[in-house]
């Protein structure tokens, strides 16, 4: 009889706020900010600091390891999260649900951008292309070919018409979406461009990279009337005389630089919503915040600058002749308007400087009354900080830290009763709800390397990289004592059966035994847990790990050396030694019976030994790194493993067999703690994670799971074939180049085949339905008995719903495997979809294509297969009938559509317009006075200005002439 084990399943993660792989973004109403945890987004509310949300792909669309590496916010509730494999996710953040998923890069998605009505999503990627895609329609418009390393940042420019991306070619591009070209392509840099970015008003783009300086670029819009409409209010920087020789394809003309504080490359340049700041982060600790002057300051600014000029030559050069040319010259520019400059335009306002180094930053969209704007921050120790921006000063508003580790998690330590859960860390312990995955207390300790709940759970052992014991009262969070007890760093801690002590191995060569007690001391009324020292064990190297069998027989020591130790637990004499591994042993256990020891090594090995005479019963190739956590489940032979490489296996140890693999950390784990029942597992890793894996009633059985790892691993290949892997690659244009947005996936393939599958199946019962239809004419009266496998429905409508199955952005990869005379059947189909009245439901899985849907469907399908089997199709004679109707057919369905929306638009506008009338009608004139008012005040700020400038003038002429005359 085969054996059936019950699976484990992920269950829970927690203590992430947020990772390091990807960007942090505000939502449109600025109250919760959006970080990545690892393959999550954590929804944080601001003013409360809680995760209120967490979008989460489902169990069956996630892959293993596919952390989120960008994220974008909409000006709508819509989110989206690109990830490590290249999908992209589009989520309702109102809801907290996955809209659709896009799939097109073949590599990690760096950059999101939204257009400004969000309509249109520019995903950059690792494999140098730039895909846009249509959020409305759940598709990907083209491919954006061009680039010669990966894409680091991208924007939107002239109302979403335009594209601006960055790359670490060091080339800016300028691509037309209209036309979907490369219109220009900008040098200049001399190293990576990491981040682009332009103002709400598209006056100027910004770029930043490993140079010391941040470039400018003004932006130039498209013509009307003749003339460039850009920068209206600043063309001061710009001759008329040039705008008529400019190239016509140019967008972005060099302005200037600015230099930056910092030497450390760029990460991210972002304008805030109001265009009055820029915000600079470096790939260190600081962000350097410049005010973007208006145009009456900045005017200022540069005739400050002109003048201090001219005094410089004044007092410099001669004064006779050549002062009253200088002079007369000066009046001559008096009237002139000054030429601005960058720096006229960006002044340093304030840098902030955070305590680790900086993973991204994220303006608020709504800018709040007492400060200029707010600005989030994301650490490398999984921290979100918030300051507030003043002209004066910087001031941390908040910081969500409780919830995590600000490193890596060495221990994980369950409660006897499975409801307490306490982890350790380099600076802090926290005690953890394992259920939900609340952290409880935070516990301010040294450098935690392993810990233990005392009976009772009162009471918690820490034992530390400095040699010492922390006693921790669980209850009030506080540690009660310190006790310095070894002179290495105490690796291991293990409770003795019986409840009444633990031992700890140490560095220091020492093996120590420990029984609680408790105190009260003078002055105190309370009595607290201490322990006292009982034996010692001295071995001759350090010590790893320590295990002690559960029926206290025996306590095994790992060292240094390789071996294992074991000894009798009464007497401390040696019993046996287990020497086999060729790095040392990381970790260990005993059963429950006390028959097996398991031992893990930096050898990427588990050995399996036997307690009773030593023999190793098995050696298993368990990890592909180092193996760094093993624990028995209660009462069975069965044991969990974990490593370097990221994963945790389920083993049987009687039959050293591969039960299960579970896939989630992203980096290296360090400890694993299984439940008294076996019935969840929780792990703690590198990446700051705390991983709850639950047992569940599904069986499986071992022969399935071997087929399962065989199939992953065949699909995991099926990008990887011979033919792609060698061959030769295509050589861009400069220019740039388009392309289709989707890519082949194992559900494009699946699709395929069920439309292949459908096709077969609706032209069995086409012929069926006609050959009753000729014995009924012949007077053979017989019940037609339909095909109980189409559900149903008619031939037509069967196809049909294979095809609206199909995901809308797979349609054209899934149409592309789509042999040619399966192309031409479903050609013979779009004809009797489009005639179809739009009020006749087809049926009623149909019914989301009837209408305009069906009709766009119908028309996207004739085109793309129009496009992919052109040449076959003009030389083939039973397929120009079709392509006749079609013709006829598709251009009248497609005009009565346009018409009927175009209506529908036009009425939407005037009823917009009649309900703006009756809501503004009390205000509109009081809206036209204030602007006056603006514009008059504006006036005669910029007149003063010029008054006293012009006086300071006449007291400089007057000094000069003084100076003349005493000559």
């Amino acid at each position: 009889m085969v054996k059936a084990y019950l699976r484990y399943e992920p269950a829970a993660a927690f203590g992430v706020i947020a990772s390091v792989d990807s960007n942090i973004a505000f939502d449109s109403s600025g109250k919760h900010l959006l970080a990545p945890a690892l393959e999550n987004v954590g929804v944080w509310h601001v003013r409360q600091g809680l995760c209120t949300k967490t979008l989460a792909p489902s169990a069956s669309a996630r892959g293993p390891s596919l952390a989120v590496t960008s994220i974008a916010s909409s000006p709508s509730s819509l989110i989206a999260s690109g990830y490590a494999d290249g999908s992209i996710r589009i989520w309702d953040s109102e809801k907290g649900t996955c809209e659709t998923t896009l799939n097109g890069h073949k590599g990690a998605v760096t950059t999101l951008r939204y257009n400004k009505l969000s309509s249109l999503l520019a995903s950059g990627s690792k494999d140098n292309d730039v895909i846009l895609w249509d959020v409305v329609g759940e598709t990907g418009l083209f491919r954006l070919r061009g680039h010669r390393d990966q894409v680091t940042d991208l924007v939107f420019l002239d109302n979403g018409k335009k594209l601006v991306s960055s790359s670490k070619d060091k080339f800016l591009r300028v691509w037309d979406l209209e036309t979907q070209h490369c219109m220009q392509i900008i040098s200049g840099h001399h190293s990576e461009i990491w981040s682009v970015d332009t103002d709400p008003e598209e006056r100027y783009v910004v770029t930043g990279s490993a140079d010391p300086d941040l470039r400018f670029y003004m932006v130039k819009h498209d013509l009307v009337d003749g003339q460039s409409v850009s920068n209206t209010n600043r063309t001061d920087a710009v001759k008329s005389s040039d705008a008529s020789t400019q190239n016509k394809w140019e967008v972005l003309k060099h302005f200037g630089e600015i230099q930056r504080q910092n030497k450390d490359r760029v990460a991210s340049v972002r304008f805030n919503n109001s265009g009055n700041l820029l915000a600079c982060q470096v790939a260190g600790k600081t962000v350097e915040i410049f005010r973007v002057l208006d145009e009456v300051e900045s005017k200022r600014k540069a005739k400050r600058r002109i003048n201090r000029k001219k005094e410089k030559k004044s007092t410099k050069g001669p004064v006779d002749v050549t002062g009253n040319g200088d002079a007369s010259h000066e009046a001559g520019e008096e009237g002139e308007k000054p030429v601005l400059t960058v720096s006229d335009i960006f002044k340093l306002l304030q840098t902030i400087r955070a305590g680790k180094k900086i993973c991204s930053f994220s303006f608020c969209p709504v800018t709040p009354k007492n400060s200029l704007a707010t600005v989030a921050l994301s650490l490398n120790n999984n921290l979100l900080e918030i300051y507030s921006i003043d002209t004066s000063s910087t001031t941390k508003t908040n910081a969500i830290e409780l919830q995590g580790h600000r490193s890596d998690i060495r221990s994980v330590t369950l409660s006897a009763d499975n409801t307490l859960l306490m982890s350790t860390s380099h600076s802090a312990v926290k005690i953890w709800n394992p259920s939900t995955g609340s952290c409880l207390r935070t516990i301010d300790s040294g450098y935690g390397l392993c810990g233990l709940f005392v009976p009772g759970n009162k009471y918690a052992v820490v034992g530390t990289k400095a040699g010492a014991i922390e006693i921790i009262d669980v209850s009030s969070g506080t540690c009660v004592e310190v006790l310095e007890v070894h002179g290495g760093s105490v690796q291991s801690i293990v409770a003795v059966p019986d409840g009444t002590g633990f031992v700890t191995g140490s560095a220091d060569h020492d093996v120590k035994f420990w029984e609680y007690q408790t105190i009260q001391k003078t002055g105190e009324d309370s009595k607290h847990l201490t322990v006292s020292h009982v034996r010692n064990l001295k071995m001759n190297d350090d010590v790893l790990v320590v295990a002690v069998s559960p029926d206290a027989k025996y306590i095994a020591a790992a060292l240094l050396d390789c071996t294992v130790k074991v000894f009798f637990m009464d007497s401390l004499k040696f019993f046996l030694s287990l020497y086999g591994h060729k790095l040392p042993v990381l970790c260990m256990d005993i059963s429950s019976d006390a028959e097996l020891i398991v031992t893990g090594s930096a050898d990427k090995n588990l050995k399996i030994w036997g307690l009773d005479f030593g023999d190793c019963h098995k050696s298993i190739f368990a990890h592909s790194d180092s193996v760094m956590a093993v624990r028995f489940v209660r009462n069975t032979h069965y044991m969990f493993s974990a490593g370097k490489d990221r994963l945790v296996k389920y083993w049987d140890a009687d039959k050293f067999e591969l039960l299960l693999t579970l896939e989630g950390h992203h980096a290296e784990i360090w400890s694993l703690s299984v439940s008294n029942r076996g019935d969840f597992v929780v792990t703690g890793s590198h990446d700051r994670a705390i991983r709850r894996w639950d047992r569940t009633e599904e069986p499986f059985f071992i022969e399935e799971e071997k087929e399962k790892r065989l199939e992953e691993m065949f699909e995991a290949d099926l990008d990887n074939t011979f033919e792609s892997r060698y061959a030769p690659k295509e050589d861009l244009p400069e220019e740039g180049a388009v392309a289709i947005a989707g890519k082949k996936t194992k559900e494009t393939l699946t699709a395929t085949d069920s439309i292949i599958e459908a096709l077969d199946m609706a032209e069995a019962e086409l012929k069926r339905i006609a050959e009753h239809e000729e014995d009924k004419s012949r007077g053979k009266v017989a019940v037609f008995q339909p095909n109980i496998l189409m559900l149903g429905l008619s031939p037509y409508d069967y196809v049909l719903r294979a095809l609206s199955s199909v995901h809308t952005n797979d349609l054209e990869q899934t149409l592309l495997a789509l042999p040619f005379s399966d192309a031409l059947k479903l050609l013979s189909y779009l004809k009797d979809w489009a005639l179809i009245p739009d009020k006749e439901y087809l049926s009623a899985d149909a019914n989301l294509y009837r209408g305009y849907r069906r009709v766009e469907l119908v028309c996207r399908v004739a085109t793309v297969l129009l496009q992919l089997h052109h040449n076959q199709l003009i030389t083939t004679v039973a397929a120009r009938p079709i392509l006749t109707l079609l013709k006829d057919i598709l251009h009248a369905r497609v005009k009565e559509c346009k018409d009927t929306l175009g209506f529908n638009l036009a009425a939407m506008d005037h009823l917009k317009q009649l309900m703006a009338l009756k809501s503004d009608a009390l205000f509109r004139d009081a809206k036209t006075k204030l602007l006056e008012i603006r514009s008059r005040h504006s006036q005669r700020v910029e007149a003063r200005a010029d008054v006293k400038e012009g006086r300071r003038k006449k007291k400089r002429q007057k000094k000069s002439d003084d100076v003349h005359v005493w000559s």
